[in-house]
Formats: structure tokens, C-alpha cells, sequence
């Protein structure tokens, strides 16, 4: 994951789908974004987590599961953070549905039994 970062804003992200990689880089695991929120956000501005969750609205119980990479993104949570860190929503779900695929993918394999079906 890069960030490009304008005025102490994150404007641009690049990232790599780790599906479309070769099998050496699908190996490692998509880093959670409320790991990101954590290092590329809360650390470098010197926010905690309390003062975060009370900036966006919610509790400081959601938020330390999101930070502590415990909780998920969700549509309404990918909004308050795009709005509080000037991003847009989709890098947070973006960062979320990766993490997610990932993690499903190796959980079970029972998905790679399924035929196509011609359409």
C-alpha cells in the first residue's frame, strides 16, 4: 500500500490485489485497514483512539476493535473516516473487501469445488 499525502492529507492510494499477483505474493496476508488507520493516520497525527471515536461519532468500544483489528469497515464507518481524513470511501472498503477475500479464500477451500456455470 502507498499513500501519496498532500498538505498532511492522504489524496491518493495505490495498492495491489493480492488475487492478481503471482503465488509467491498472494502468500502475505492484506494488512488490515485498521492497522492502516493506526499507522498511517492515528500515530503520525498523534490522535487516540477516544478522541477518533468521538470525532466520528461513534464509540470508543467500535473503534478500538477497527484500530486493534478486531472490527471491519463498514459502509457508514468507510464514510465518517473518507469525511474525518479527507479520502474517499472506497479506499476503506477497498482496504476491507481485501482483507476479507483473502482471509476467506484460505479459510475453506469448499469454494474451488464450484463449476461454472455457462451463461
Amino acid at each position: 500500500i502507498v499513500f501519496d499525502f498532500k498538505e498532511g492529507n492522504a489524496c491518493h492510494v495505490n495498492y495491489r490485489d493480492y488475487h492478481e499477483e503471482n503465488e509467491e505474493m498472494r502468500t502475505r496476508p492484506p494488512t488490515h485497514p485498521g492497522g492502516i488507520l493506526k499507522r498511517h493516520y492515528l500515530e503520525p497525527l498523534n490522535i487516540t483512539v477516544s478522541e477518533l471515536a468521538k470525532s466520528l461519532g461513534v464509540s470508543r468500544k467500535t473503534m478500538s476493535r477497527i484500530v486493534n483489528e478486531h472490527g471491519s469497515i463498514t459502509p457508514d464507518m468507510a464514510l465518517r473516516l473518507s469525511k474525518a481524513f479527507n479520502t474517499t470511501p472506497q479506499l476503506w472498503l477497498n482496504l476491507q473487501q481485501n482483507y476479507d477475500l483473502w482471509h476467506a479464500s484460505r479459510a475453506s477451500y469448499e469454494w474451488k469445488n464450484v463449476e461454472t456455470i455457462a451463461i
